[in-house]
């Protein structure tokens, strides 16, 4: 794979980078639609196929922010054509690394210090290369070690991809006069993300409050070998969720890391009101007894009591059955306004209490089958069809607190992690561990 000597790193260079990718995917149209005079029945399989790697070569260039964007929208794939999905999915633990020198450089300036000058052992080229950083291997201590390397420029460098990334997003999902607050939710969670000695505390605070968890493992971290742009930690043996989940394993092994994971969302969500917000393959590995290796927690995600409640009381057989109720939840988590007209109440009411029958449709059942395409396929279809929907089209999209955000994410990103997994759970499980 080929390295990477530099990264853009001033608004300049950047915007440039994007100018020069929104040029090909224009010319990939113009191609289409010329093609398409010849061949009236031509699909947009290709168009999708040649967007969707222009894109993703222009933002794995780029790296941070940019590249994180992409790596979430790899987790919507009932939202995307599947050549995006498979393209995006590569932001998630295999983009081109730094190059060695610039690797050793880019130590010398977060730690003033070459890493051969504090490791035993380190190896000069990245193990796997993300979105925000890259690891590598050392030793020290006597024992293998991960060394999470931040990409130079990745901090400064997040509100000038935020401002790029905003005016595509309010067009893409029909957000005209959204709230900054969304916006900023998001900013501030990537800004985190760059903290590394953020990511330190957080990561022992979850490792201490969920070792009570079953078939759980995760890293030690060493804080005398770490600053806020680099992170050392533990190497713990595994393969990806990823490749375990396309591996030829037992339902019962499937069972237990997907019985592992459930377990570990919901004792963060419903104990701690604070849970990793970040649920895409290449933050988990599995080991070969099929217990969970969680390790990344950069992303955490705080749920105030005034979001909590209301989120989980609106979905329930009960909310969902009394539409007075199920109306005032709506209102408390801000989906419906002072200000909306009779017409929009009854279309957002109907709409949301749609979308709740199915997405909550796990949840209300004592065990559930995440192998089943059945349920997956019924949110595909919701989001097909509010996709095309012309009304919702000329109605405010935004709807919501902001903390819908990252709750969502994790719910989406979950859902879709254990369907990957094919895992038959009990789903409340996780209350044996609640206090």
């Amino acid at each position: 794979m080929k390295k990477i000597d530099s990264i853009p790193t001033n608004k300049v260079e950047r915007v440039a980078k994007l100018v020069t990718t929104g040029v090909k995917v224009g010319g990939n149209y113009l191609k289409y639609y010329g093609e398409k005079v010849v061949n009236p029945n031509l699909t947009k399989d290709k168009l999708h196929e040649n967007n969707a790697a222009d894109i993703y070569d222009g933002l794995k260039e780029l790296k941070g922010s940019a590249l994180k964007v992409a790596q979430m929208l790899s987790m919507e794939k009932n939202l995307l054509p599947q050549s995006y999905v498979e393209k995006f999915s590569l932001s998630q633990f295999s983009v081109p690394p730094l190059s060695a020198p610039l690797v050793r450089k880019t130590f010398k300036n977060y730690f003033k210090k070459y890493p051969e000058e504090l490791f035993d052992e380190f190896a000069p080229d990245s193990i796997n290369a993300a979105s925000i950083g890259q690891v590598h291997q050392a030793k020290k201590y006597g024992k293998d070690l991960a060394v999470k390397i931040q990409y130079p420029g990745v901090r400064e460098s997040i509100s000038t991809d935020i401002a790029l990334v905003k005016p595509i997003a309010v067009r893409m999902f029909n957000l005209q006069g959204t709230s900054d607050e969304y916006f900023q939710e998001v900013e501030d969670k990537l800004t985190e993300e760059t903290d590394y000695q953020l990511e330190l505390k957080q990561s022992e605070t979850v490792r201490k409050e969920c070792e009570v968890i079953e078939n759980l493992k995760f890293p030690s971290y060493y804080p005398e070998l770490s600053s806020d742009k680099i992170i050392t930690m533990d190497w713990m043996k595994g393969i990806h969720l990823s490749e375990f989940c396309k591996s030829d394993v037992s339902q019962e092994k499937r069972d237990r890391v997907g019985q592992t994971l459930w377990n570990f969302y919901m004792f963060q969500i419903h104990q701690l009101k604070k849970f990793h917000a970040d649920p895409h393959p290449g933050n988990f590995l599995v080991d070969d007894q099929a217990n969970l290796i969680a390790i990344d927690f950069g992303c955490m995600k705080q749920i105030p009591d005034s979001f909590y409640k209301p989120y989980f009381e609106v979905s329930t057989p009960t909310a969902l059955a009394d539409s007075a109720y199920f109306k005032s939840k709506l209102i408390e988590l801000e989906i419906l306004k002072p200000t909306d007209s009779p017409k929009e109440i009854e279309f957002f009411t109907a709409m949301f209490h749609e979308l709740l029958t199915v997405f909550t449709e796990p949840i209300h059942k004592p065990e559930f089958d995440f192998a089943n395409p059945e349920f997956f396929g019924k949110i595909a279809a919701l989001s097909e069809k509010f996709a095309n929907d012309k009304q919702l089209r000329k109605m405010n999209g935004n709807r919501g607190s902001k903390h819908f955000i990252y709750v969502n994410r994790t719910f989406f990103g979950l859902y879709n992690l254990m369907f990957d997994i094919k895992a038959q759970i009990k789903i409340n499980d996780f209350e044996k561990y609640l206090s």
